[in-house]
């Protein structure tokens, strides 16, 4: 990835970030105020209310940590020119050829198959599962790279 367009996805990430931690306060101060009221039902509001600020902390944590460590993988396959390549046919509109996507998938799927615990044979079956723009199996799949990338002291050389 190009730096002016790694740096441009960083700042538009902390813009929709700081944005969310604003809101986060706001509702924080008013869930505070309701539990400073002493009435039960205020205060029971004021809690739940509270819940919904922390679990948005959380996530926003866990998102920004998957978001470094995939930054981290692809600059490692980018040094050892391993990263995925979109070279796959596309329509006039752009969206990707259907038997092409999936025919990279069942390659990522059988090397994740041969090879079940490399973070790279994850890191691409995640690419093949956005390519066939199955989002929520991408995204699992990057997890699961990040897994095994962390537990991974001497980094594997990914296997193209």
């Amino acid at each position: 990835m190009r730096t002016g367009t790694r740096a441009k996805g960083l700042l538009g990430a902390g813009a929709v970030t700081l944005l969310l931690t604003l809101y986060i306060w706001q509702i924080a101060g008013r869930s505070s105020a309701l539990v400073s009221t002493g009435e039960p039902l205020a205060v029971g509001i004021g809690i739940g209310v509270l819940i919904l600020p922390v679990l948005a902390v959380g996530l926003i944590a866990r998102e920004w940590r998957l978001g470094m460590m995939v930054q981290r993988m692809a600059d490692e396959l980018a040094a050892q020119g391993a990263l995925p390549v979109d070279d796959l046919p596309r329509s006039p509109g752009g969206r990707i050829d259907r038997a092409a996507a999936d025919a990279a998938f069942e390659t990522a799927r059988r090397r994740v198959e041969a090879e079940p615990e490399s973070w790279a044979a994850w890191y691409h079956l995640a690419f093949a599962y956005d390519a066939a723009r199955d989002r929520r199996r991408a995204r699992s799949s990057l997890r699961t790279a990040a897994r095994f990338y962390s537990g991974t002291t001497a980094r594997e050389a990914p296997t193209t």
